[in-house]
């Protein structure tokens, strides 16, 4: 205290406010001192997410290397020469690669990946795939040091998955994107070589040949809630159906879709990975397995799950689908199975399978409405499909039809439809399963479906003629046309039936005579409805029975079928579903006002409700509710309830 109180006194002098060499230097010291007291190591507090955020940080997430890779690295003084020179890095860290060096094997895996994603160089995307896979999988005996607990293991797996879509990648100037070439052949690797065989046996599905397949891993899913994607190994990837089938054509394939997209997985199984990695000369083989057809893979024998991502190959076949573009075409004109959309080599009657027959599966068949199609069913699909309870003993079968015709007509051709595939799949019944079928309809669709299940003895012809059906002298195509669309018995393999949003007494819209009218003068009907109409018309004429003339003044569309006033939809709503066919309904109903004097927007609560469902669900939504959670969950638990029936 006294030093400074004397100097602050001190008469100040010009050399004193000049500081010489010797007090630049003492002033230096002390704070180098002071430096020096300081504690070098500190911690800052951060919130949970930033702090959870840097410890996931990777090659997948942020495009830098994990915590892990840095800290082995570090311990190299290779981190700056990482960024600097990568490649020799990675040279030194593989030539001085022990077998049982975990930490360099996944350290190699992210590192290498890392580096192909900056330089777009296959090779490191391959090399990436066999760091992984020898991580994951020693030679059989040994097993992985690395804990399940360890955030490398998932990592890895995911290393892995990406890295043999990336490393197999199409680069062609025809190559869709994010394609990937799934062949037999020779790979360059940074280290050495990769020889690839490719097994044959995954390589078709249906009886058909599996083309062009799409890394999922890049897609993102939009229009659906939830992606399914089931953790395991493998690329899962979107594959295409050939155009000609394989030379083992398989039951039921003429009914699958020919947009269908198969969920696969592939996988490219290295030998002796920990080993080969020592002299660079590696053996690998290309497995490819369809998500319905496996989902556990034995490697070094030992079980392991196969990751597989069905929302995203059930979005990818939707993707620009000309069904959407078809459902007023199907609508107006009704050229949903005339226009080339179906190919000639598929089934032509309607009835389309989302996979090929699963013997010992029950159908589930799905019944669009009005100027509407399959893909309406989407969201309602890849719930059930995502539900592995239900995929394992359910099998989805759709029916696409040309929603203006008659309803009976259409009825007639989904029975027909029906009567055939199951006549094709087991013409002596020996599948127990195919006889527990469940048919859902959504509005016309739902009045389709109740005419699989009831039993109409004479009644519809008893309205159009006092003349006994069997004394009509008609051709025998009319003949058929109106024993399809005027008489019904209960199909023998339905068991449960629900309708959504069905006008089970008319759609209020179609009470309209300006839209009937309408709809009647747009609507292109098919010829041999227009010449049976015809044909019965001039015979009812002849005959004198003025009952049946006005009855064929025009032929009917199926908005004309489904007005409340019209008399064959009156006696289909006096028609009960019979007892042993439980049948239930899910009704829409906007608003938040009283249910009973409620609608959809299309159908009134009192039109879509009938008294002999054994269950009845309200949505509080619009008329297109087949897409909404509260309908697929009552869905759910009604195909649970069919499961105890069954069993």
């Amino acid at each position: 205290m006294y030093f400074f109180m004397t100097f602050k006194h001190l008469p100040l002098k010009k050399h004193l406010l000049m500081p010489s060499l010797t007090q630049v230097l003492l002033i230096g010291g002390f704070a180098l001192i002071a430096t020096g007291c300081s504690n070098p190591i500190s911690v800052k507090h951060v919130d949970i997410q930033t702090a959870y955020s840097l410890r996931s940080e990777s090659a997948l997430s942020v495009s830098k290397p994990s915590e892990a890779s840095k800290m082995l690295l570090r311990r190299q003084g290779m981190l700056d020469r990482f960024e600097a020179e990568p490649d020799v890095v990675l040279a030194e860290l593989h030539a001085n690669l022990k077998p049982d060096d975990e930490d360099s094997l996944f350290a190699l895996a992210e590192l290498s990946f890392l580096h192909a994603e900056r330089t777009e160089e296959r090779a490191y995307y391959l090399a990436s795939a066999v760091y992984a896979w020898a991580l994951l999988y020693p030679e059989e005996g040994k097993s992985m040091q690395i804990l399940p607990s360890d955030p490398r293991y998932r990592l890895s797996y995911a290393l892995y998955n990406q890295a043999i879509a990336l490393g197999l990648a199409v680069d062609d100037d025809d190559a869709e994107e994010n394609e990937v070439r799934l062949q037999a052949g020779h790979y360059e690797l940074p280290f050495g070589t990769l020889e690839v065989s490719l097994d044959e046996s995954g390589m078709s599905w249906g009886g058909y040949p599996l083309d062009r397949f799409i890394s999922t891993n890049s897609l993102e899913v939009e229009g659906l809630r939830n992606r399914y994607l089931k953790p395991g190994i493998g690329a899962p990837l979107a594959a295409s159906l050939a155009k000609t089938h394989s030379s083992e054509k398989k039951l039921g394939a003429d009914r699958l879709g020919p947009y269908t997209k198969v969920p696969v997985t592939a996988l490219l199984n290295f030998d002796n990975a920990r080993a080969s990695l020592q002299n660079g000369n590696m053996n690998g083989r290309i497995e490819v397995y369809a998500e319905d057809q496996a989902s556990t893979v034995s490697i070094n024998g030992k079980k392991q799950p196969i990751e597989s991502d069905t929302t995203a190959a059930l979005a990818y076949q939707l993707n620009d689908s000309p069904l959407y573009a078809m459902e007023i075409a199907g609508f107006f004109r009704g050229s949903v199975l005339t226009s080339g959309l179906i190919p000639k080599d598929r089934a032509q009657d309607g009835i389309f399978f989302m996979h090929p027959y699963q013997v010992g599966k029950i159908p589930l068949v799905l019944v669009h409405g009005t100027a509407s199609s399959p893909a309406r069913w989407a969201e309602l699909v890849n719930e059930l499909n995502g539900d592995p309870k239900i995929s394992e003993r359910f099998q989805v079968w759709l029916f696409i039809y040309d929603s203006g015709r008659p309803v009976g007509y259409s009825a007639g051709r989904l029975r027909e439809a029906l009567t055939n595939t199951m006549h094709e799949l087991d013409p002596e019944g020996k599948d127990p399963a195919l006889q527990q079928m469940v048919v859902i309809g959504h509005s016309q669709g739902g009045l389709l479906t109740k005419l699989t299940a009831i039993d109409s003895g004479t009644k519809f012809w008893d309205h159009i003629s006092d003349k006994p059906f069997e004394q009509m002298q008609l051709s025998p195509e009319a003949r058929k046309l109106i024993e399809q669309a005027a008489f019904y018995t209960p199909l023998p393999f339905v068991k449960r039936v629900v309708f959504i949003s069905t006008p089970q007494h008319g759609a209020m819209l179609a009470a309209s005579q300006i839209v009937t009218g309408l709809v009647a003068k747009l609507v292109t009907l098919p010829l041999t409805l227009v010449n049976t109409t015809a044909q019965l018309a001039k015979m009812a004429a002849a005959s004198g029975d003025e009952k049946f003339v006005a009855m064929l003044s025009r032929p009917m569309t199926s908005v004309d079928t489904m007005n409340p006033n019209n008399p064959a939809l009156q006696i289909l709503a006096s028609i009960p579903v019979p007892a042993n066919i439980p049948a239930h309904s899910i009704i829409a109903v906007e608003g938040e006002g009283p249910i009973e004097d409620g609608d959809d927007g299309v159908v009134a609560y009192k039109s879509a409700h009938i008294d002999e469902a054994v269950s009845e669900l309200v949505v509080r939504w619009g008329h297109s509710c087949q897409d909404q959670p509260e309908t697929i969950e009552e869905v759910r638990r009604i195909l649970f309830e069919h499961l105890t029936t069954v069993e």
